[in-house]
């Protein structure tokens, strides 16, 4: 018995975040856009006991003990439901590594939903939303995918219509940028300010449910964009070539380090690509076009 389940990887098309809240976390409205980039979390029953391997790009950087969110999410919905989390998982990573696109989160939704089909136990939905709100920010929107608006902590998910497919490039960077460091750059950098309550920007909302590129273009923002530029000051590099190269409009994908452009259609994202590959300011680039289905179960043998 095995069962394999497909994620994907996400890109915030809007991350507003607000004042930091006494508990350390900060209100977000957060515009979740699933692309084209997938992990593959496989899972077998194990007479040892949890075990955790992984394969793919950038691999050796994945911890393979009870800190990755894969096993995290095995032994969560273990626990509620009175039984040993002996299983092995085997991550096929595809997803950038510490790059801002969600990959962690990516691997415990699919393990939450590979463990489920694998047991049979029958939990709702909203059991597997809970667990995933449990095991982290991102994890519950890698289940749900295609595209959503996250509210508290970007946990609380309202799906969103969206009109057609974008396309998109991503650069991945020479090295990672810790998601808290880029959060406690953001507090350092907002002193003495007052930030707003996040909320969701209406043009840009109507630019996804229309499909319209230009417009969502016009109206995509990234309120940790300069905090994790004051942190990794080279990525600017980056967006700068990306524009140069007919990138709709460019922005840090999430706290980075990896680096989003929008282009106008597939074609378009191939230049992009090109051009960003021969600039030298980044270590590798991808193209993906979205939205597309969360975590799905390919196979249960």
């Amino acid at each position: 018995m095995s069962v394999t389940v497909r994620v994907p990887a996400k890109v915030n098309v809007q991350l507003a975040v607000g004042a930091a809240r006494p508990d350390g976390f900060h209100d977000l409205a957060n515009v979740f856009l699933a692309v084209g980039l997938h992990d593959e979390v496989t899972v077998t029953p194990s007479a040892g006991g949890l075990r955790v391997t992984c394969e793919g790009p950038d691999a050796a950087e994945v911890p393979l003990d009870r800190t990755n969110l894969a096993a995290r999410a095995a032994l969560a919905l273990a626990e509620r439901y009175g039984r040993d989390a002996d299983v092995h998982l085997h991550i096929t990573k595809d997803i950038p590594v510490a790059g801002g696109m969600a990959g962690g989160s990516a691997d415990g939704a699919g393990a939450l939903l590979a463990c489920d089909a694998l047991w049979g136990t029958g939990a709702s939905r909203q059991e597997l939303l809970d667990i995933c709100a449990e095991l982290g920010s991102d994890v519950p929107f890698a289940l749900v995918g295609g595209a959503a608006l996250g509210t508290g902590r970007g946990e609380r998910l309202t799906e969103l219509e969206v009109g057609g497919t974008f396309h998109w490039v991503f650069a991945m960077a020479r090295r990672g940028l810790s998601t808290p460091a880029v959060f406690r750059e953001f507090d350092r950098l907002a002193q003495g300010r007052d930030i707003p309550e996040p909320v969701a920007a209406q043009p840009l909302l109507d630019a996804l449910a229309k499909g319209d590129a230009a417009a969502l273009a016009a109206s995509v923002s990234n309120d940790l964009q300069p905090a994790a530029l004051s942190l990794f000051p080279e990525l600017s590099d980056t967006l700068a070539a990306g524009r140069a190269a007919g990138a709709l409009t460019a922005l840090v994908s999430g706290s980075g380090p990896t680096t989003a452009f929008l282009a106008a259609d597939a074609e378009s994202a191939a230049e992009v690509a090109s051009v960003l590959r021969a600039s030298g300011t980044c270590r590798t680039v991808r193209t993906a076009a979205g939205p597309v289905p969360g975590a799905t179960v390919l196979d249960d043998a």
